[in-house]
């Protein structure tokens, strides 16, 4: 099924974001993952590309798999960095072969550690150029990325709004945010976003935290803040990672209880390939 069909539906559309493992362990692992996952009936799941577009192939494979193996539906990555016009229209060519019909184009981030980075000169430069790409291909139903404290390359928020209406008149179905902790960034954002005239469903993106170097490390790169609440519950678990995964629970539960009255469309829930946090929300949404 279609994300544009999965959000016109009337209730709340739960969906799941892997990373593809880097070993054959690590597969079998998130395999198992899934399986649990799989219990709490989400309407699709989502692979990441990696950044600089690194893991290319192995996505791919891997979102085949997971549709295939699994009876998922799901959405693939796809972003600007690390490759060609060419190298991103062979993905959609088999994306296509392969009955995928989700998919979200994304800028994408920079190897780590790359400071001057350019975009390929022979790629495309933004994610709306992905995003009338995957139109012209026809047969699929296009996310993008929503940023309700600004994209960390952003000129301002103006112009980052801006962008995302663009991407919204290329041919976007649903815009799915980047992480945050604090629920008044996404009320603002939305309404900011309603302002556009942009009628889109804006599913909040949901990140569990597993331990507090994690979460500040995931914060600096995206450049989202840490509330000082929440900052002062992260001091209290620092060497302590089964303490930080259930105060993620537990914070990530009183945010999607927040996010559900507010009358969101869905949760997406960032997974780091995890099912626990993400199982043990869902049983306290009563989901």
């Amino acid at each position: 099924m279609k994300l544009a069909d999965l959000y016109a539906r009337p209730e709340l559309t739960l969906s799941v974001e892997f990373f593809p493992p880097k070993t054959d362990k690590g597969e079998e692992n998130l395999f198992s993952e899934i399986e649990i996952i799989k219990r709490l009936n989400p309407a699709f799941c989502s692979v990441t590309y990696g950044a600089g577009g690194s893991t290319r192939e192995k996505t791919v494979d891997l979102v085949d798999r997971i549709h295939r193996k699994c009876g998922l539906e799901v959405m693939c990555h796809l972003t600007v960095v690390g490759q060609s016009k060419d190298e991103a229209r062979a993905v959609l060519r088999k994306l296509k072969e392969k009955g995928i019909e989700n998919m979200i184009a994304l800028g994408g981030d920079p190897p780590q550690g790359m400071v001057d980075w350019k975009p390929h000169p022979d790629g495309f430069h933004h994610a709306v150029e992905l995003v009338r790409e995957a139109v012209a291909f026809g047969g699929f139903s296009i996310a993008v990325a929503g940023f309700p404290e600004v994209h960390p390359r952003a000129e301002s928020r103006a112009s980052d709004l801006r962008y995302l209406k663009e991407k919204v008149d290329a041919g976007a179905v649903a815009i799915i945010t980047q992480l945050f902790f604090d629920n008044e960034e996404y009320y603002r954002y939305v309404e900011d976003v309603r302002k556009l005239g942009i009628r889109l469903p804006i599913v909040p993106g949901v990140l569990p935290i597993l331990s507090a170097s994690q979460i500040r490390r995931f914060t600096s790169l995206c450049c989202a803040k840490i509330p000082a609440q929440l900052e002062r519950e992260l001091i209290k678990v620092e060497n302590d990672d089964e303490a930080a995964v259930q105060l993620g629970i537990d914070y990530a539960t009183r945010q999607c209880e927040g996010l559900i009255k507010f009358g969101v469309p869905g949760l997406h829930f960032y997974s780091l390939n995890k099912s626990y946090s993400v199982q043990a929300i869902c049983k306290n949404l009563n989901l």
